[in-house]
């Protein structure tokens, strides 16, 4: 078992506007560096083993600025992504709930495996994510690890962990730098 600390990245731009950023590359705007900067110096003094991030801008420099004041590298996964929206990506949520209306509403009904145009399905992000924190775990075993990523791909964890539908995790999108402490058990391990 590993106890991941899950961080989502600061805040973009495009989080204000209510854009989705799905896996286009926005960097963090002023807030969010701040934000960054204000959970490294609650993280000091915390022993973590490591610290990973997804590949794209907004994580990976939220978790540098945290990384910085843990004296850690930084390590890479682009299996830490955020879902790929496809169409949606760069879109504001009322363009699409009324441009997209039927597969809105079938994602309202089933939100794991509703696929947007060009896009992913969210078991799909689940089972990329899943995959990611088993080999990290089974490289940290009984350690706390940093895991710097994106709100509905930490959600999908968080689904795993608290044991619910996969179809909630847009219920349970962490806030933009607030840290989720869980307990990580690899598939087929006790």
């Amino acid at each position: 078992m590993t106890c991941f600390c899950l961080v989502r990245h600061g805040q973009t731009d495009w989080n204000q506007e209510g854009r989705y950023q799905g896996q286009i590359d926005i960097p963090l705007n002023e807030a969010g560096r701040a934000q960054a900067h204000s959970l490294a110096e609650r993280l000091q003094g915390q022993h973590f083993a490591a610290v990973y991030s997804s590949d794209l801008k907004r994580a990976c420099e939220t978790a540098e600025i945290i990384a910085a004041k843990l004296e850690l590298p930084v390590r890479m996964d682009e299996r830490l992504r955020e879902i790929n929206q496809g169409e949606w990506e760069g879109l504001q949520v009322d363009f699409i709930r009324s441009h997209y209306a039927e597969l809105w509403e079938q994602r309202n009904v089933d939100p794991a495996t509703v696929r947007p145009p060009g896009g992913e399905t969210l078991r799909e992000v689940a089972l990329r994510v899943y995959a990611a924190l088993d080999e990290i775990s089974g490289r940290h075993v009984g350690a706390a690890v940093l895991l710097v990523s994106h709100g509905l791909s930490l959600a999908t964890a968080l689904c795993k962990v608290q044991g619910i539908s996969l179809g909630k995790a847009y219920e349970i999108i962490p806030e933009n730098t607030e840290p989720v402490w869980v307990e990580w058990k690899p598939d087929g391990k006790e």
